[in-house]
């Protein structure tokens, strides 16, 4: 049935988008639906949906990614129709050239049901044209030679230049129809007339001036790729390919002295889907058992995809995998060091952040955590909880970075107490050092003392409602190191000051917060 896509615009409700059956039977965008039910009694009517038709778009150029990493959307256009930027420089061979792989670039998107046109050229404004303009002889594909852009290009109209709506009516109008027409003319007239943009168009499709194409993502320089004969459907070939790249991608690593932090794993599956798996490490790595565990834990879990196919024999064949690209899309220096003389794992170091990788891919990046600096002097929170992969460059949108080292100014015990407890503590003067105290029923004579180290409180942390600081931390406090004459060490502070502001009858307490040994 003629298919058309129908959207509000100017008081009525007007075609947006119109299939190849319904441009036959007359309909065209922008006809009011009232008109085009007169002409086709029976045409099918959806809302059209421009967000989710770029969504669609951008998951085309996620599945581009068979023939190159350097692939962008160009944008949806007028009358439903969207484009595609495929940056093929270098892969063409992996296919057996230019032909074959166009051949099986708009076979596959024609057994999806889009009807696709193809320009291969050296530039990219003569590769838009080429697709949009351009006559093909037997297929819908059309490959420039390389450097005789002008020539192919002179016949075509000049809205193959990617000119504004009204820049084209004005050339219309002067009588310019087609390139070679408009590349006649002297360059310091079409600008004053029209401005630069027709001049660079032109130096853009014929090479002379460059025009570089943004990819969806960076061209990742770590990045493997492998396609099968025959798709494949059981799950120990495909752990078999899998663990293939691996290793010839550790290879490449090594030889470069680098390591692994982020993996991203693609399958591109016969029914056009593309299932991404990503794994990362918390530190850089090229031990490929290592990263294909980290892989193939997630391989496991990979829900069933939805399918509209008719039987289960034909619901397993669209999803049989037919190529596999496997990137390193985050890595760091990792240089080759000896651990143990006998070569043992035993005593490997990275042993413990294998198993934080493998509990990361488990339970999820953000349920496993680490312990990093906060550089604060409260003892208390020098110390934050982070995720173990929080590290990775993708997190932090940058190269990874050592974690910081903060540097308290004098020592700190080795064991601090959960929670600082209240002793009974005697100071022959108000800021000396206590010359005895009472914890835990003990009663401890000080031999030795070192102190105050006073730690202010931190003035940025919020007050409650009524001002004042609510926290267990609000007052400054004073510590000592002390030792006992049985030689035990431990650090007590003195919670508050005597100042004029306390009341006479309420003292500074006393609290045990850490032991030395």
């Amino acid at each position: 049935m003629p298919l058309v896509l129908a959207a509000p615009k100017g008081g009525a409700i007007r075609l947006a988008a119109v299939n190849l059956r319904a441009q036959k039977a007359g309909l065209f965008p922008g006809q009011t639906l009232a008109d085009a039910r007169v002409l086709s009694s029976e045409i099918s009517v959806c809302d059209h949906d421009p967000g989710g038709d770029a969504t669609a778009l951008d998951t085309l150029a996620s599945w581009c990614g068979r023939y190159t990493p350097w692939a962008a959307p160009s944008g949806l256009e007028s009358g439903g129709a969207a484009g595609l930027w495929l940056d093929v420089s270098g892969c063409a061979h992996l296919f057996g050239g230019e032909t074959p792989m166009l051949d099986d670039l708009t076979g596959r998107l024609a057994r999806e049901g889009y009807t696709t046109r193809v320009g291969l050229s050296d530039t990219t404004g003569a590769a838009w044209a080429a697709a949009r303009f351009g006559v093909p002889a037997k297929s819908m594909t059309i490959i420039m030679p390389p450097g005789e852009q002008r020539q192919a290009l002179a016949a075509l109209p000049i809205a193959a230049l990617r000119l504004p709506y009204k820049t084209l009516d004005a050339l219309e109008r002067l009588g310019l129809h087609n390139i070679a027409d408009l590349a006649a003319l002297p360059r310091a007239g079409l600008a004053r007339r029209f401005g630069e943009l027709p001049a660079r168009r032109l130096d853009q499709a014929f090479g002379e001036i460059d025009e570089p194409i943004s990819p969806r993502a960076p061209a990742p320089v770590w990045r493997l790729r492998t396609a099968f004969p025959e798709a494949l459907g059981h799950e120990e070939g495909i752990s078999a390919a899998v663990r293939n790249l691996a290793e010839a991608l550790c290879n490449r690593l090594a030889r470069a002295e680098r390591g692994v932090r982020r993996l991203e794993l693609c399958l591109y599956r016969a029914a056009g889907r593309v299932d991404t798996i990503e794994a990362g490490t918390s530190r850089a790595s090229r031990d490929p058992d290592h990263l294909v565990r980290l892989l193939e834990e997630q391989l496991d879990r990979l829900p069933e995809p939805p399918t509209s196919a008719p039987d289960a024999l034909s619901a397993a064949a669209e999803g049989m995998v037919e190529t596999i690209t496997l990137t390193a899309t985050g890595s760091e220096p990792l240089q080759m060091t000896q651990t143990t003389l006998s070569g043992s794992r035993d005593n490997d170091p990275a042993a413990i952040e294998q198993l934080v990788d493998l509990l990361s891919g488990r339970f999820g990046p953000d349920n496993v955590l680490r312990f990093a600096v906060h550089e604060s002097h409260l003892p208390e929170r020098v110390q934050t909880s982070m995720p173990a992969l929080a590290n990775t460059p993708e997190q932090t949108g940058k190269q990874a970075r050592k974690p910081d080292v903060w540097q308290t100014p004098l020592p700190r015990p080795p064991r601090l107490l959960t929670r600082p407890e209240p002793v009974e503590a005697v100071a022959p003067v108000p800021d000396d050092p206590p010359v005895m105290f009472r914890w835990r029923g003990e009663l401890h004579r000080i031999t030795r003392a070192e102190g105050p180290e006073r730690i202010a409180p931190e003035w940025w942390r919020a007050p409650n409602s009524a001002g004042t600081r609510n926290l267990p931390d609000a007052d400054t406090r004073d510590y000592y190191r002390v030792e006992d004459d049985y030689g035990r060490r431990f650090w007590l502070y003195r919670d508050g000051l005597y100042d004029h502001s306390r009341d006479p009858n309420d003292p500074p307490k006393w609290y045990l917060h850490g032991v030395f040994g």
